[in-house]
C-alpha cells in the first residue's frame, strides 16, 4: 500500500460471497505474484470490509481464491489493529479458550457463541513481499483465527456442535439472503 494512504480509499466495493458458495469451502491458493493485481485486491478487500462494517475480510469472501486477508479490529483493551496478510499461517493459538459471539460477513446478521483461543500468532507477508508477524489477544486473536480459517475453506459454523449448531442452521434457513439449493443446509456448507 502507498505510504500515508487510507486503506481501501483506492479500492472498489465488491459483492460478498455468501454461505453456500463453493468459494467459501475450498482452501485458497498461495500468492506467488506480489504485483499490482495483489495491491488492487488488498485495496478492494479494505473497501469491501469497510462498506460492510466488518473487522476482517478474506479474499475468498469476494470470490478470489488467494491466501490474503485484511483487518481493522480492536483487541479487548480497545487497541486498534489495522493491516493485511498475504500467505498467512496461524503458527500459534493458545491461552484460555473463550466462547464468545462470532459473526461473519458471509453470513450477514447472524452470530453464534464460538470457542477460540485468546492468543494467536500469524506469520505471513505484506503486499510488497516483506515478512510480517502479527500477535493478537482477545477479540483480535478471534479475528485472526477466523480469517485464517476462511483461507483453509472453513467458516465459524464449522466449530459449532449440538444446540448452537442447530440454532444457527435454523437462522440460516430463515435468513433473507439464504438461497436454498434444493438440498440440505449441509450441502450449502453447514
Amino acid at each position: 500500500m502507498r505510504n500515508g494512504s487510507i486503506p481501501g480509499v483506492h479500492g472498489r466495493v465488491r459483492p460478498l460471497t455468501l454461505l453456500g458458495d463453493a468459494a467459501l469451502h475450498a482452501p485458497c491458493a498461495e500468492v506467488t505474484d506480489f504485483g499490482p493485481e495483489l495491491a488492487a485486491l488488498v485495496e478492494d478487500l479494505f473497501a469491501t470490509m469497510y462498506a460492510a462494517q466488518g473487522v476482517g475480510l478474506a479474499a475468498n469472501q469476494v470470490g478470489e481464491p488467494w491466501r490474503v486477508f485484511v483487518y481493522d479490529c480492536p483487541d479487548d483493551e480497545d487497541v486498534r489493529h489495522l493491516g493485511h496478510m498475504v500467505n498467512p499461517r496461524l503458527v500459534e493459538a493458545d491461552g484460555v479458550v473463550v466462547r464468545g459471539p462470532e459473526g461473519c460477513l458471509s453470513l450477514p446478521g447472524l452470530e453464534a457463541g464460538t470457542e477460540r483461543h485468546d492468543h494467536a500468532v500469524v506469520e505471513g507477508f505484506t503486499v510488497t513481499g516483506e515478512p510480517v508477524t502479527v500477535h493478537g489477544t482477545g477479540f483480535f486473536a478471534r479475528c485472526l483465527q477466523h480469517e485464517c480459517d476462511h483461507l483453509e475453506g472453513r467458516i465459524y459454523a464449522d466449530h459449532l456442535t449440538g444446540r448452537r449448531r442447530r440454532k444457527l442452521l435454523r437462522q440460516v434457513a430463515k435468513a433473507s439472503w439464504h438461497r436454498p439449493s434444493g438440498g440440505s443446509l449441509r450441502e450449502s456448507g453447514l
